[in-house]
């Protein structure tokens, strides 16, 4: 597992003026069983798949998120990525909103890791917010 899998929280946004970012472990799901739908000021991801066989037995699994996001930030300007070691991320430019409704949103693969930075002496520019998830 990578160092982000190993955290706390499976999911971590990044918030600056320029954009909204949410990185999100979904590892466990193949690129087909995720998708990525935002709808006004909310993005909603979900992971399922069907019975499988493991070692211990017979497993399924689902898993929805539903992303809230500030105002300044526009939805339907998204894009999403997912890497090769199950990294999803998806970033939205800051600026107002323009429409509403909603849309599906493409995933693009991208074969590399998605690595965490590295952290440096100099105050971050960005701010990490974990989400807190209730069950």
């Amino acid at each position: 597992r990578t160092s982000l899998a190993r955290q706390e929280s499976p999911s971590t946004t990044n918030l600056t003026k320029e954009k909204f970012e949410v990185i999100l472990d979904v590892q466990l799901f193949a690129p087909e069983e995720i998708t990525v739908k935002a709808s006004n000021n909310s993005v909603l991801v979900e992971g399922q798949h069907e019975e499988n066989h493991d070692e211990h037995g017979f497993i399924s699994r689902q898993c929805t998120r539903l992303y809230i996001f500030p105002s300044g930030y526009n939805v339907f300007d998204l894009v999403s990525t997912l890497f090769s070691d199950g990294v999803l991320t998806f970033t939205a430019p800051g600026r107002p909103p323009p429409q509403t409704g909603e849309r599906i949103i493409p995933i693009t693969k991208n074969g590399s890791a998605k690595q965490p930075e590295p952290q440096t002496a100099e105050p971050p520019k960005e701010q990490t917010v974990p989400i807190v998830t209730s069950p």
